[in-house]
Formats: C-alpha cells, structure tokens, sequence
C-alpha cells in the first residue's frame, strides 16, 4: 500500500486543525447555525435609508485581505458571494485575542466554511457587506480550492479540465458556482412537465428497476444476480411494458421520470445511466400525441427562458408550435433519392452499400432503414420536426398503419439533428405483438444484441384488452442540453459515469509489470 503524499498547502491546513483542537475550538461543531440571510437575498433587498437589518450567514470563505485590526473576506453561500467586515474589537475584547490575532488570522484558510452574525451596511466604496459581530468556524477544509489567478489578460489555474470538473462536481459547484445554473433549470424542466400532466389528470407512478425480462426498448441490458432467488436479473433498459399495464388495469394516464440503463457506448450525447420521461394515455393516437408533445415542449421553453426560442450551439431554435411533420419514407426519398418503403433486407443492404453505410448480417430491415435515416437524414432535422409514419421493421411496439400495413403509427421528434421524443399508438392486439416478438428472437439468433426479449407476461396483459393507447416518451438529459445550450450530456448529469480513477498503486503495479516484460 502506498503512502498518500500530502502537498505543503495540506500539511499546513492538517497543522492548524491540531492547533484548533489544542487551544479547544471545535472545527466540525455538531450545533445548528441557523441562517438568517443569503447573499443575493440580502444585496438585492438592501436600501439606504432603511432601519439597521441584523442576520445570520454562512458560506465559503474566498477571499481575504488581512490589514491589521481590520479584515475584509469574502464568503460564497447557495446563492452567491457577499463580503464580510470583521473588526479585531468587535469579534475581541483585547489585542491577545485567541479568536482574531490566532485563530482568524492563522488558522483559517481559503475554503474553510463559517458563519457570521453581524448587521447590513454599505461600504465608502459602495459594496453591501456584513460587519461581522461574531464568527464562528463550521467545518475545516483540509484540501486547498484551485486559485484563479489572471495575468495580462490571461486566466491560470483555473479548474476548466471537463475530466477534472465532472469527476469532482462537488469542487466544480465550489469554483465555478455558475455551473449550477443547468441543474436548477433542470429541476424546473421537470416539475414543469409534472406540473403540465398533473393539471390534466395523469397519475405519476414508479416501476421495477429491476427486471427479469429488459423488455420496452431495442438495447444491450446490464446484467446481475439475484443471490436470494437465484436468477438473472437486469437493469432496466425502459419502462414502457410496465406503465401499459397499469392502462390494462384502468388507469386512463400514467407516466414516469424513469432512471434507465444501456450497456452501450458513451459519447457527447450518450451517458450509460440517464433519465427519461414516458407517459401513456388511453383512447388516444399518436396524431393526438403529436399536439399534446409540442405543446408540452413549448411550455416548458417559455417556463425556462420566457420565450419559445432557444440558442443550441451557433443555431436559434424555436420551440413555438405547430412544429413541421415529415414521413420517415419521405424524408429518405429526399435526402437520398431510395424509396425504402416496398423494398426487401437484400435491396435495402444493396443500397446501404451504395451509398457507404456499414453493415452486417445481424441487421435485419428494421436496422437498415435506421442506419440509412441516421447517416443520411438526421442532419436536416434542425427546427422542431415530427417524423412520422415508420416502416413496420423498425418499431415492435407499435401499432400497423391504419391505412398502410406495411408501416406503423409511430413519430420521432428531431431538433438540432438529434431525437428528442419517440412516440406510438401503441400495438394492443396480444396475437400481433406476440407475433412481433417472436420475429425480434429471429434477430437475437443473427447476432442482434438489442432485440427485444420476448414477455409472455405482457402479451398475457394484452390478452386482457388494452384500449387505445398512445405512449410517448423524451430524454430529459437532452431536452436539458437543448434548453440550457449545453454541449454534451456531462454538463447536465451532476454526476456522469466515468473511468476508475488510476490510483498511485495501480500506477507503481503497472510499471513492475513494464519492467518484468522488458
């Protein structure tokens, strides 16, 4: 086992912490400080001519500038920063004072959280700042916070590596507080579709994590073991076969913000754990399902930013409804001159080939039309788009055509190039989708990784009768990305999946291991 080094900065820090517990100063007290003003609060209510306000804050010390009996810092609480005046005779009562000559001006340090009580004043150059009447300390930090320091222009030492900042977000939050601003909209993404379905009638459910069948979506699983039961068990994938069976059993509308698993690449716009939102509503389609999305997405634009429109990188999107509706057969005739829609496997492979797309034995049509749309037509999709009305192959779930069996009554929404929403009227005859998972078995025989397993339990649910349904479901790590003009998924998970940290240890083995083969 190796020895943790520890830099002088923390050498220091762990010094003063023994000091404080010699001279009897408690660095991690266990009793309430109970907060009274926060800084934006208290710089945005402030008023000259005001009687004198008395509060209770607590934060971060940032900054200190040290100048004899008089000090000013800086402290950082949930809302922003404020500075604080503190005065060797207002926090004392002689010039030996342990607290301000010993304990202020020694040993505390940058990062060390403390809570002042003080009144509200303005300074000779106009700064609102607290004068503190007393100070105490809430929690030593042993580890120093990265210093920005700027010269000629130009900005060092700034905690900026996206590694560094999502494998650390509790650090990031700390010294690039403005980060927090995607995860409070965020939140408010989300209670506003709440808001938004509740105000109808939905029911807001929860569902197994925890599947013996990954079944609701074309997807590689990750697989565990139930130690009491003895059987696999998988991470769920989706939700979507549980939520229609809670329509089965009478519920008119149910939805959920659904924690899912795919064990599959990661890239800008892929994280292996993410969060979607499906919905599934009786005695509805998917043309109903097309009105009730954009309405949703255009309120919760104008809740976000007070406006339908939204920057995504360079481009302007407008969220405004009625978004623009595009068959799938359609769009692939324009962009790429095939109609896909009548041909076979052999002449969709053929034409796959023809125009560079990769691909192999394991995919059947379904595959095909999706890898020709995706390298060729995603793209052209910027404004809001519905693409609707998808070959049968390509969607198990989903309900035949009305008027056209070889396709289903299925749409996407695209935006900025990327899917955001897939929705169904959803497949309800028990003899068709038990049909439908059974070609999906055919496909996991080729080799296909992501076809659906068959769940004899949810055919035998729809032998029950399920009415007419429409489900639809959204990313909301995308939309996120979308509203908040974030370039990948990492700058909206608090905490996205990463590499093992190398440790010193794994490093030394390794080096052995080097030399031995040398």
């Amino acid at each position: 086992m190796s020895i943790v080094e520890l830099s002088e900065q923390e050498i220091i820090r762990r010094n003063s912490l023994n000091e404080l517990q010699k001279i009897g100063m408690e660095a991690y007290p266990a009793a309430e400080f109970k907060v009274s003003g926060y800084a934006d609060e208290i710089k945005a209510n402030f008023k000259d001519d005001a009687p004198q306000r008395n509060v209770a804050v607590a934060g971060r010390m940032m900054s200190r500038r040290i100048m004899g009996k008089a000090s000013f810092i800086e402290i950082q609480d949930s809302t922003g920063r404020i500075q604080i005046y503190v005065s060797r005779d207002e926090i004392s009562n002689d010039e030996n004072s342990v607290m301000y000559n010993t304990v202020f001006k020694k040993l505390l340090d940058i990062g060390d959280i403390i809570g002042v009580e003080g009144y509200v004043f303005r300074t000779q150059t106009g700064e609102i700042t607290v004068h503190a009447k007393s100070l105490t300390l809430l929690a030593k930090s042993l580890k120093p916070l990265p210093v920005v320091k700027e010269k000629d222009g130009k900005v060092f030492d700034a905690f900026t590596d996206p590694e560094q900042r999502y494998r650390q977000r509790y650090l990031d939050l700390i010294v690039n507080p403005q980060v927090k601003e995607a995860f409070i909209k965020r939140t408010k993404i989300v209670n506003t579709i709440r808001i938004f379905f509740d105000s109808r009638g939905y029911l807001e459910v929860e569902t197994p994590v925890l599947q013996s069948i990954p079944g609701g979506a074309s997807a590689r699983p990750f697989v565990t073991h139930h130690n009491a039961l003895d059987i696999p068990l998988y991470l769920r994938i989706a939700n979507e076969l549980y939520l229609k069976r809670l329509i089965v059993g009478g519920f008119e509308g149910v939805y959920e913000f659904s924690r899912n698993f795919r064990n599959e690449g990661m890239d800008r716009t892929h994280n292996p754990e993410f969060t979607a939102l499906e919905i599934y509503v009786a005695y509805k389609d998917y043309l109903w399902m097309m009105d009730f999305t954009e309405e949703m997405i255009e309120q919760v634009a104008i809740a976000l930013n007070g406006d339908t429109k939204a920057m995504i990188g360079e481009r302007e999107i407008d969220f405004k409804r009625p978004f623009q509706r595009v068959r799938m057969t359609d769009a692939i005739k324009e962009h790429t001159g095939y109609d896909v829609e009548n041909m076979s496997e052999e002449e969709l492979r053929t034409a796959c080939a023809k125009m560079g797309i990769p691909t192999d034995k394991a995919m059947g049509k379904g595959k095909l039309i999706d890898e020709i749309f995706g390298e060729k037509c995603e793209e052209f999709y910027v404004q809001p788009t519905f693409i609707y009305d998808y070959p049968l192959d390509m969607s198990p779930l989903t309900k035949k055509h009305r008027t056209n069996p070889n396709l289903t009554e299925r749409f996407e929404l695209f935006v900025n190039g990327k899917e955001l929403a897939n929705a169904y009227s959803e497949l309800n005859d028990p003899v068709d989708q038990l049909e439908r998972f059974q070609n999906q078995l055919k496909l996991q025989e080729r080799g296909d990784d992501e076809a659906m397993y068959i769940d004899y339990d949810f055919v035998r649910a729809l032998e029950y009768g399920m009415p007419p349904t429409s489900g639809m479901g959204i990313g909301i790590d995308r939309l996120t990305m979308f509203l908040t003009n974030s370039r990948s998924i990492q700058d909206v998970l608090l905490f996205p999946q990463m590499k093992p940290e190398k440790k010193a240890d794994d490093e030394t083995e390794s080096e052995v291991n080097d030399l031995k083969s040398e």
